[in-house]
Order: C-alpha cells, then structure tokens, then sequence
C-alpha cells in the first residue's frame, strides 16, 4: 500500500463517520433473513426478500441519517421492481456501498462452541467484482465470541483476530475500507464484568494482529459490541454503567490511530441501543476517534413487523425505518430526547 492508497481509504472512512450519520446493516445471511421471516409469517421467498430491501434501500431521505449500507451478495445484486440496481439506487443519493465478504462460521478445533470465520479464500477475485462491478467502498467481516465456561479461549481469539487481520490487509490492497466486527455475543448469563474482561483480552489479541499484519490502521473501522450484561443475567446494568465500562474498555484497548468505532445493536432493543449510544456520546464527547452506530435491527426491527402485517403500508414500513435512523443518528451525537 502506498501514501496515496492511505489518504484514499482514510477518505472514505472520514465520508462513513461524518457526524452525524452511521451504516446500516442490511446484511443478514439469506438464511437469517428466512429465520426472521418465518418468526412472523412472511414467505421465505427470493422475491419476498428482494421486496422488503426494495423497501429499505428506497427510503426517501435516509441519506441524511445514513452514509452507507452493508449488504449480502445476493442484496447487492437485486434491483427495484422498475430496473433500478439496489446499489445505484444508493449511488444516487450519495451513500456508500459496503458488502458482507465473510462466507460464515465453522467450529474452531473440536469445540461445541466456539467458532471461526471463513471467507479468505477467493477473496480478492470477489472484492474485484464488489468494487469494480457494483462501486462498493467498503466491506465487512465478522467473527463470533461466546463467553461461557472456560471460553473463550485464547487460541480461539487468536485464530480470529488473525483472520480478520489478512481480510483487512487483502481489502485495502483492493482499496477498501475493512469493517471488522469482533462480535462478542449477549447470549448467557455472564456479568458485565466477565464482558469487559473477556472484549478486553480479544480487543488486545485483535490489535496486535493488525500490527503485525501491517495494516493500516487509519484505514479500518472497528464495529463492537457493548460491554453489557448478558441476556440471562439476573441483573442488567444501567445505562450509565454499560456508557462507562465500554467507553473504558475501547479507550484502554483500541489504538487511538484507528479510522473509527462503529456499534452493532446485536441482542439490544431499537430503544436499549439508541439509548445507550446517546449516553456514551453525551459523556465522552471528545474522543481520539469518531463514534456513531452500525446497526441492523436497531433500525430495521419496527419495520419488519410491521412489513409482517401491512405489507402493502410500504410508506409506513419505510417511516418506521427513518424514525429510528433519525433516532440513532441524534443518539450519535448525544441529542436523542429523553
């Protein structure tokens, strides 16, 4: 990579970050899209998922909250009903195409639980076409940690965090911005504490990674999740609690030369989500990088029920989309009304 290559990647994480917008995740695998639909009745079709993202990526205006879309390969090829390409609908109103390049999960070792991440393989022929084909700028990979007795272990971390490092090392070699997404899953009854400890050690491992990858750190987005209780746990911290412990976890563990942190809602509510990313902003205002929201349900999930029961509301589906998007970019900024 060369200088130029720098300032053109950190041109494009400066255009996702620019207050007081975030990324929404319209990426979900065609087999959770399916799970999701069959949860509320709707047909687990092509043309069923292909008309409800029609829905998503046409909202008027969403550019004003949104600066750019993660979408799965089949997303990104799909078009409106009348022709138009879900990329260059997006293209038009300025928001930048990023794309899910992970092929999923597989067991790490002989473990029942812990998992790793597939997609290297092949890679850079399909960054190629994403780029080149349908003008995406950016990418996403995401690998899972579950805590639970005696996990996660190291090994495991390890083999993750290098995983992500070669995707991000061969993704600005294309010149794109990697997203990386060290999930660390709500599912359990850990504590908030056992979620710090366990974010902290894998933000530790991940970061060394990177270094020794030779990527740029400028030029990557990390998308986290939350140091929050899990979602078996008896008591659920307060929002001041999980504002201060994850805000002390990315500051201790996350190098102040990365391009930007972006949060995932994973299991929260729209509410918890937004509410919870207000606070952090309202209370660390002046951090080394910009902060503001990557999510998926958080802005889809009101939507989706109701494209469940009205399908043919398409107008409410797609206010429903922006109430939350205007929600999670004011919580960006610390401004969501109480």
């Amino acid at each position: 990579m060369t200088p130029n290559n720098h300032d053109h990647l950190r041109a494009i994480v400066t255009s996702l970050l620019e207050q007081p917008k975030g990324i929404f995740a319209i990426d979900e695998s065609i087999e959770s899209c399916n799970k999701r639909f069959a949860l509320l009745g709707i047909p687990e079709t092509v043309e069923k998922r292909r008309d409800y993202r029609e829905l998503l990526v046409t909202v008027p205006e969403i550019e004003q909250y949104v600066s750019g879309y993660i979408m799965h390969d089949e997303t990104i090829r799909q078009s409106t009903t009348d022709g138009w390409r879900f990329a260059d609908v997006l293209h038009d109103k300025g928001i930048h195409i990023g794309i899910k390049v992970d092929t999923g999960l597989m067991p790490f070792a002989d473990s029942s639980i812990e998992q790793i991440t597939n997609g290297l393989d092949g890679l850079g022929d399909r960054l190629i076409e994403y780029r080149d084909v349908f003008g995406a700028s950016f990418t996403k990979w995401r690998a899972l940690i579950h805590i639970g007795e005696n996990i996660p272990t190291d090994a495991c971390l390890l083999e993750n965090a290098n995983r992500l490092a070669q995707y991000a090392k061969i993704v600005q070699e294309h010149d794109m911005v990697p997203i990386i997404e060290p999930e660390v899953l709500m599912t359990g009854n850990h504590t908030i504490q056992q979620c710090y400890d366990v974010t902290a050690r894998n933000l530790k491992i991940l970061m060394t990674a990177l270094h020794e990858h030779g990527v740029y750190l400028g030029g990557v987005i990390l998308k986290t999740s939350m140091v929050i209780d899990g979602s078996e746990c008896s008591v659920q911290s307060d929002i001041d609690t999980v504002a201060h412990m994850t805000m002390k976890c990315l500051q201790e563990y996350v190098s102040p030369d990365i391009g930007g942190i972006v949060f995932l809602s994973g299991g929260q509510d729209t509410n918890e989500s937004a509410q919870h990313l207000n606070r952090m902003s309202q209370l660390y205002p002046n951090l080394s990088w910009e902060l503001t929201f990557s999510y998926g349900r958080g802005i889809q999930d009101s939507a989706l029920h109701h494209f469940a029961k009205y399908p043919e509301d398409r107008a409410g589906i797609q206010d429903l989309v922006m109430v939350w998007a205007r929600a999670d970019s004011l919580a960006s900024i610390g401004k969501l009304p109480e």
